[in-house]
């Protein structure tokens, strides 16, 4: 564990946490519209893939691997669309977003595309609990 890694407010502001893997907490983003998760490496100063070593590179294409896993089993969706951007929020995370051929966004981009939709609390908790499950089987 990395004492000095901070997550970013603004991904804090806009996420749920599921869990940690070995490299990467993972994040479920609060937006009903999509189902989203968020690999973020616990990496201080990292903003860009390449800024990691070999070897954590290496884990974090793994850990994106089984979170698109992880998302096929959890929403079924038609696509798994898979980003690391970092146009708004600077700090390295990886976006692992199920897609569907009639989610409002589709087929462009989730990014810009209206407001953010949060879960109801009791739904919310559910995916939380059965994307922690996923991973823990996995």
């Amino acid at each position: 564990m990395n004492p000095e890694f901070a997550l970013d407010p603004r991904l804090s502001a806009d996420t749920v946490p599921v869990g940690d893997l070995a490299l990467s907490s993972v994040l479920l983003m609060d937006d009903a519209r999509f189902p989203w998760l968020i690999l973020v490496p616990r990496r201080t100063g990292a903003s860009e893939i390449t800024d990691l070593g070999e070897a954590d590179a290496a884990l974090l294409w793994e850990e994106i691997r089984l979170a698109a896993g992880v998302m096929q089993a959890l929403s079924r969706p038609d696509k798994v669309n898979v980003a690391a951007l970092g146009n708004v929020v600077a700090q390295l995370h990886v976006h692992v977003v199920g897609r569907f051929r009639s989610d409002p966004a589709w087929p462009g981009p989730v990014w810009g595309h209206g407001a953010r939709q949060p879960y109801p609390a009791h739904a919310r908790a559910q995916l939380v609990e059965r994307a922690g499950a996923l991973f823990a089987a996995a």
